[in-house]
Formats: C-alpha cells, sequence, structure tokens
C-alpha cells in the first residue's frame, strides 16, 4: 500500500523558495498552504460523466499507471479484446478517469483523446471556468502528496482489490490556487520534465552503449563458444548463421517447457490463498525484484503450474520482449503472473538456464522478438511462438564454461549499468518529490521566467501497464475461458 509522509514545512530545493505567507491546511497529509490558496471538495469542481459509445467505432484508450490515460496502441497491455465496444464509456479531452481498482496505485489521469474506456472506470469533467486548467488538476492528483487521499478512500478487503466509489472521489479536498498560480506551475512541470528528460536520455544512451559492448562479449560465447579454432557448420537459423559442429540445433519446447503464468482475475479472488507472485516489471536482465511484490489467489493445488522453484528462468511475455532472469530463492513460495513465461530445462543435467538466458539477451538485442509485433500493435512473446524458437545447445559442461566466461567477462559492465539505472531512478525519485513540492504550494514558482515549453512524457520503460491486471468483468470471464 502506498502511503506517503506528510508534507510538512522544509527547506525549499535550492533557488527556489517559499510563499510569502501561509495558512493552515486542515488536511492530515498537509501542515499549510498559502494564503491565497482554497482546498475545496472535489463534488464542487467535477461532475460524474456517463456517455456510452452507440457504435464502439471511437479509439481504444487505457489507463497507465506510468502517464495517465494513452492510446491503447501506444502501450504494452495485456487485457483481452472485446468482441465489441458498444456500450462501453467514453472519455473527451479534458476529462478525469479514474480506474476504480487501482486509484490508489495511481490508475488515473485526465485524457487528452476521445474515445472508449472499459465501462467499469470513473469519468469525471472539470467545471467550464476551471476547465482549461486540467493539467494543473493531472499534476495535483497524480503527485505523491495525494497518494494518501486515494489510498485511504479506496475500500476493500485486502490492497490488491481496493475500490474508489464515485461518492469517495467526490469527497476528496482539492488544493485550488488562483489562476496565475495554476499557469506557472504548469509551465514550471513542463520546463522540470524536459530537463529530466534530457539527463534520463543521457543515461540511456550510456546504457545503450554499455550493452552494445556486453552483447559483442555474449554474442561471440552463444554462437561460436570459446575455442576460436573450431569447426563451423551452418546453423539453420536466420539470425545465428554458422554455429560450431559439435553444437544441437533444437526447438526450445524440446529442451524446457514453457509455461504461462496465471490470470489475475478479479471475480475469483477469495483472498483465502494468497501468496506473493512476480510481475513483467519484476523481471528485469538477470535480476529480479521481490520487494513489496503484490499478492493473489493460487491454492495448494496449483503451485506446480503457477510457482516457481531455484533455476527456473523467467521470460517476459510483453513490453522488452524476452527479458529474463533466473529464480534463485529456494524457500519461499511464490507465483507468476500471465505476463510471464516460465522456463524449466527438461533435462537438468543436460541445460544451464543461465546459458539460455544470455542467448536470449542477445536475441532480444538483435531485435529478433520484435518481428512479432507491428508499426501499430506492441510485440507479444505467445507460448506457442517461444516454443517453437529454434535455439543452438553446446553440451552441459561447455554451457557451464560459458555462463563462467559471460558472467567475468561483463561483471564491470554490470555494476556500470546498474550506477546509471539507479541514478535514472533517483532523477525521478527528486523529480516526484518536487512536483508535490511545487503543486502543494510548498515552493513558489511564480517568480521563475522560464520558456513555454509543450507537454513532455517522462521517459519510461516500456512495461506491461497496470491495466493489464483489471478487464472488465465479461473480459475477464472470456479469457479464463480460453
Amino acid at each position: 500500500m502506498k502511503l506517503v509522509s506528510k508534507v510538512a514545512k522544509k527547506p525549499p530545493p535550492i533557488g527556489l523558495r517559499p510563499y510569502p505567507a501561509y495558512r493552515n491546511a486542515g488536511l492530515p497529509w498537509l501542515d499549510r498552504i498559502p494564503d491565497a490558496w482554497e482546498v475545496i471538495r472535489a463534488k464542487y469542481l467535477f461532475g460524474p460523466i456517463d456517455v456510452r459509445s452507440t457504435t464502439g467505432d471511437e479509439e481504444l484508450l487505457t489507463v497507465s499507471a506510468a502517464d495517465g490515460v494513452r492510446r491503447r496502441n501506444e502501450k504494452a497491455v495485456t487485457m483481452f479484446m472485446a468482441s465489441s465496444y458498444v456500450g462501453h464509456k467514453l472519455c473527451w479531452p479534458g476529462d478525469l478517469v479514474i480506474n476504480s481498482l487501482w486509484a490508489w496505485a495511481t490508475g488515473f489521469g485526465f485524457s487528452r483523446y476521445h474515445g472508449i474506456i472499459s465501462s467499469a472506470y470513473g469519468v469525471y469533467r472539470l467545471r467550464p471556468e476551471i476547465a482549461e486548467d486540467f493539467e494543473y488538476f493531472h499534476q495535483l492528483l497524480r503527485s505523491r502528496a495525494y497518494d494518501w487521499e486515494f489510498t485511504v478512500r479506496s475500500k476493500g478487503i485486502w490492497v490488491s482489490r481496493l475500490q474508489l466509489t464515485d461518492e469517495a472521489f467526490l469527497e476528496m479536498p482539492i488544493l485550488v490556487p488562483p489562476v496565475g498560480d495554476r499557469t506557472a506551475i504548469v509551465r514550471f512541470i513542463r520546463h522540470l520534465d524536459q530537463l529530466v528528460n534530457q539527463l534520463i536520455r543521457a543515461k540511456r544512451k550510456m546504457i545503450e552503449l554499455l550493452n552494445e559492448q556486453k552483447q559483442a562479449i555474449i554474442h561471440r560465447a552463444v554462437t561460436r563458444g570459446l575455442d576460436p579454432t573450431v569447426t563451423l557448420k551452418p546453423s539453420g537459423i536466420e539470425w545465428l548463421s554458422d554455429i560450431p559442429a559439435q553444437w544441437t540445433v533444437m526447438a526450445l519446447r524440446l529442451r524446457y517447457s514453457v509455461e504461462l503464468g496465471k490470470m489475475l482475475d478479479g471475480k475469483r479472488i477469495t483472498g483465502n490463498y494468497l501468496i506473493p507472485y512476480l510481475r513483467n516489471t519484476d523481471v528485469q536482465w538477470d535480476n529480479i525484484r521481490t520487494a513489496q511484490l503484490p499478492q493473489m489467489d493460487i491454492r495448494t493445488e496449483e503451485y506446480e503450474r503457477y510457482t516457481v522453484r531455484a533455476g527456473d528462468l523467467l521470460v517476459c511475455e510483453g513490453g522488452e520482449v524476452g527479458r529474463s532472469a533466473m529464480w534463485a530463492e529456494c524457500d519461499s513460495v511464490v507465483g507468476y503472473q500471465k505476463a510471464l513465461h516460465r522456463l524449466r530445462p527438461r533435462c537438468p543435467h543436460a541445460d544451464n538456464p543461465r546459458f539460455l538466458m544470455y542467448q536470449l539477451f542477445y536475441v532480444a538485442q538483435k531485435g529478433v522478438f520484435k518481428a512479432d509485433g507491428s508499426e501499430n500493435t506492441i510485440a507479444h512473446l505467445t507460448s506457442e511462438k517461444l516454443r517453437k524458437y529454434r535455439f543452438a545447445f553446446p553440451g552441459r559442461v561447455e554451457q557451464d564454461d560459458l555462463v563462467k566466461y559471460i558472467d567475468f567477462a561483463s561483471q564491470g559492465i554490470n555494476l556500470a549499468i546498474s550506477k546509471a539505472n539507479s541514478e535514472i531512478d533517483l532523477i525521478r525519485e527528486y523529480r516526484s518529490r518536487l512536483i508535490s513540492d511545487v503543486v502543494t504550494g510548498q515552493v513558489d514558482v511564480r517568480h521563475l521566467d522560464l520558456p513555454d515549453v509543450e507537454e513532455l512524457l517522462i521517459e519510461e520503460p516500456e512495461e506491461l501497464d497496470i491495466e493489464e491486471f483489471v478487464a472488465d468483468p465479461e473480459e475477464q470471464i472470456a479469457g479464463a475461458a480460453q
């Protein structure tokens, strides 16, 4: 559960200053607001909207935890497509769209598009006299300062199914600065985002160059081995060319079992069999994040099918397709979600999953898996496709030797990549904290002479987003049947 500490009086960031005068905010999570600001209940600022599509032909939209309402074909989501979108809700530019089941996890945002959203979502429209300032309210509500409000107003038995009702949202206190302050705040955040994007791009460029060095090391090892004098033969694989004569080319299904994880179905959650589960975003290259994993119902009799054990290789089905890492823990019971494949050697004495992970890194960096998507769709690596992919397999002893060589040769590169990724996380963290201070009036940006900048999206890694977990009930049933 995301709870933010109280926004309290503190020294402003360098170059910024507080407002001249403050008064008591009267809020549990905020000590003070500028004198000229108001605190107004959402029901006096927003009106609920419920307009349905009569044709189902409008553009499909999705609610992203990373950046709000986006076109669905721009995001990596794994929801089942409905047979018809007639009767689904519509939204317009400037409307606030809230995924009521994931509001506590920032599953909402103001739309810049006209299109179709889930029938289960809430749509709210600002009063006409303040509608043009929706970008300020977008930044305010999505700031960390408002995590507390969305969390405590979302009700449910367990965290993963907390729901925000219309009534709960409309009773929420909203900070409303004067119009000039709202304009200055939006201008500042756009300028900040421009600088943040420049920094992140520079870090990512460095990571890209480091990955190229790593790819060169892995390429040589997984395609030719370590003996430069070895006899070669054609692999018969389009992306691989020649390989050592003693290696065997086989479809992946003959060496590994490939299983897709369990779909999170809200209608079937009881809370009686909850265990932690891994998501697409938790699996990074050669690293699995296990802090604060969500939970889902997996019965004991389903453990063999939907849990992981030491030595399993987890592979991303979408997002950065093919990204993979090995599960090393032995004692904990952890499941995996339907955005991940679990690969398990059919003969543990014959194959080292870490060698296959390096092969997948080489294949992913070459863009082989991207051929499974088009210009208008997000690539997905289905179980059927993954099982059919052919790879070159040396003997087990040679696999182990190659893994040791790659691990040693890429150690310094991995440390540099990890440091760059940590710096990106710190940049994003600073942005989040600064925006919370600005939208709550803890610092005054009205005096800054900043150029006008168009709205920017903070560059995020392509991940499966929050809507992959929340389909309409009829879509969930259809998906389970498939």
